[in-house]
Order: structure tokens, then sequence, then C-alpha cells
């Protein structure tokens, strides 16, 4: 098993060659915050994984506008009058079609001819259920994407009583370094569009965010390639673009909507699948409450950790950007898989 000096001489590299590239100190980041005024092009956004790209792409000649505030949930976003002007003024709107009503909506009423939205950039995948599997049981990328699914997201909505579900895609693809990279390319394109100034610039920037996205890519090849388990029990199954991609089972409590409710039966099929495979770590995710995964810990003798889905930074996420939280999560997958 790999000892935690090791875990660490082991993302050494990969941490030090992301710090290098993206400077991501605190003077960078107060560079970035370009007030809309001042800035070539301004962009608004709901996700953190999005406005961590278009702020490492921009730089400072692009203002980042999140409407999602820090620690909040963005499934859960509920916009402000003055918030769906900021989508109506943006130069670009930036957003995922599925993962927040209330952005599509003021998007489709607003901001029609500005959005940029990544679910016509890349393949989303099929939503898994509570156990990890989607729907088709196709674990590829290469599958139909119909785009005009909202009214039949619209009628599971209404269905299921819950305002942000996500229908029959799973919008979390920040977590495939490889569609990451697809999204920041089509970003600086369009970025150069508005801005034709800039173009060579946003170009430049996205260059730098692929060697950063590929740098994190091979340390989760080399850290998660030799492993002693390849479960990964989490309460909600927000990682299917990670485990699929590097090979892992991912069984989840809940399916793709964090705010659904695992019944009794649920969490008792849970703790039987951790008690038969010796499955040692239960992860919990910093913007969801405990309570399932200590429940379950504590039937099973598990121990309970946080996998953090990227959909905020917070104080509990195991980084405080995308490069390191990224780095983070490997190092929490590596511990509990027990990998070489």
């Amino acid at each position: 098993m790999r000892t935690p000096i090791v875990r660490a001489a082991a993302l050494g590299a990969a941490t030090l060659m992301i710090a290098a590239g993206c400077g991501t100190d605190e003077e960078a980041a107060d560079d970035a915050a370009t007030p809309p005024a001042e800035a070539a092009l301004t962009l608004v956004t709901g996700v953190y994984p999005l406005e961590w790209l278009a702020q490492e792409i921009g730089g400072d000649s692009v203002a980042v506008v999140q409407l999602t505030e820090p620690g909040a949930e963005p499934h859960d976003l509920e916009l402000t009058g003055r918030q769906i002007a900021e989508v109506s003024e943006a130069d670009i709107a930036f957003y995922i079609e599925g993962l927040q009503p209330a952005v599509d909506e003021a998007v489709d009423q607003e901001a029609a001819e500005t959005a940029l939205n990544v679910a016509d950039i890349v393949e989303l995948r099929p939503a898994a259920d509570a156990h990890g599997h989607d729907e088709d049981d196709d674990h590829g990328h290469d599958h139909d994407h119909d785009h005009g699914h909202e009214d039949e997201d619209d009628e599971h909505a209404e269905e299921d009583g819950h305002d942000h579900d996500h229908g029959d895609y799973d919008p979390h693809f920040w977590l495939d370094v490889e569609l990451m990279t697809e999204t920041a390319e089509a970003l600086a394109e369009r970025m150069g569009e508005v801005n034709p100034d800039g173009a060579d610039q946003y170009q430049e920037g996205a260059e730098r965010v692929a060697a950063e996205l590929a740098t994190i890519g091979e340390a989760y090849e080399s850290g998660l390639a030799s492993c002693e388990h390849r479960e990964v029990v989490v309460g909600h199954t927000a990682f299917t673009y990670l485990t699929e991609q590097y090979g892992l089972e991912q069984i989840g409590v809940s399916g793709v909507d964090p705010d659904t409710e695992p019944s009794p039966a649920q969490i008792a099929a849970i703790t039987d699948i951790v008690n038969e495979r010796d499955i040692s770590t239960i992860f919990t995710e910093p913007l969801m409450p405990a309570a399932t995964a200590d429940t379950i810990a504590a039937e099973t003798g598990a121990q309970v950790e946080v996998l953090d889905p990227l959909e905020g930074v917070t104080d509990q996420s195991p980084g405080d950007d995308y490069p390191s939280i990224m780095l983070g999560n490997l190092d929490a997958l590596s511990t509990a898989l027990a990998c070489e």
C-alpha cells in the first residue's frame, strides 16, 4: 500500500508543473477580477469550473461574473433581477444546459444570441442511476446527444418535484480533463470572435490550460493504474466522468440529483455492498450533508472522506482552485483504493 509520503511524492511533480503554469496565487486572483467596465469582454457563468476556465483563458482582459455565491449549492441557484440583467448584458453567457434551470431560463429569454452551451461542445454522458449505471449501460463518450430534450426534462422535473432535475444527461463533464480541454478550445475561439484584438491571447490561454489539464490527466493515469480496490462509494453519482475515464466503479447512494434523498432500502443495499466487498471508505462532498455517509460508515466500520465534485470551492475542498482540488481528489482516491 502506498504511504502518505510516497503518495505526496507521486503528486508533487504534477503539482509543481501546474503551479508554475497557471500562477494562481492571491495576487493573480486579484488581477483577474477585472471590473466589467474595464474589460474587453464580459462573461457570465453559474458554476465554478466554467468560471476557472474563463479566468485562465481570458486573463485580465475578461470580466467573469459568477452567479452562484461561494459555498452555495449551484443546482439550487435562483437569480435576482440584477443577475438576470447581468446575463442579458454579458458578451458571453457560458453555461451547461440542464445543470441550473434558472440559468437555462435566463439564457433562453435574455441571451440566446450570446450563449455558449457546453452541451453543444462536448458529448455529455447519460445520467447514472443510484448505483452508477447509465440508463443505456453505455460507458463511452460516443452516444447520440439530442439537445432538444428540454420538454422531456421539464416533464421529469414536474413529476419528481425537483426543480433542478438533470434529465437524461450528466452535466459534471469537468471531471474529465479531455472534455475540459475541448471546452477550453471552444471558449477561446468564441472569445476571439467577440474580441478579435485578444484572439491570440485567448488561444495562448487555452494552450496553457490544455497543458495543465494534460498534466492532471497524466497524474491520474499513473496514480490509479494499480489499485487493490476499484469501487468508489459516493453520496450521489456526480463522478461518472472521472470513474469511467480511469476504470473505476462508481457506487452511488443516490443518483445524479444531489437533493434526492436515498431510501432506507438504498442505504441498506449500499451497506451490504460495502461489507461484502470490504470497502474501506465512504465519500461525501463539501456541499452535501454527511449524515448518510456517517450512517453507512457506522454500520460497516468504513471511514468517511471528502471527494469533491468541483461544483464550487469551499473551506472543505481539498484545494483552492480547479487543479489543486483535482489533485486532492486523486490523493483521496489513491489512499482509499490502496493504489501503488
